[in-house]
């Protein structure tokens, strides 16, 4: 497991080799959850399936992108990352530190 980011900040990522493939579950802030899932093959745009009002996309699709590039697998990337109301400036923090999860690969 990676992490980046310290207390309600804290995201973090496992990986799973499934045969070839992997799988990617990302979580972090006070309550770690399933808003939305990525699946990305070689070659081809991503897949995103996501709960109604869920973003996590935004942070799941270039992580399963960046994985696939790099691995040159499929990679479905699956998670959620939520601080209850949080700010603007609080929403930054968590996507940064999602974009560093990113660089460690």
């Amino acid at each position: 497991m990676i992490t980046c980011g310290e207390e309600k900040y804290k995201v973090w990522l496992q990986r799973k080799k499934i045969g070839d493939d992997i799988l990617l579950i990302l979580g972090g802030g006070e309550k770690p959850h399933i808003g939305s899932m990525v699946l990305c093959e070689p070659g081809k745009n991503p897949q995103v399936l996501k709960l109604h009002g869920h973003y996590d996309d935004v942070v799941l699709k270039p992580l399963a992108k960046a994985a696939c590039l790099k691995f040159k697998v499929t990679v479905v990337a699956i998670g959620g990352v939520h601080i209850d109301n949080a700010t603007k400036e609080e929403i930054n923090i968590l996507v940064k530190n999602c974009k560093t999860l990113i660089k460690k690969l």
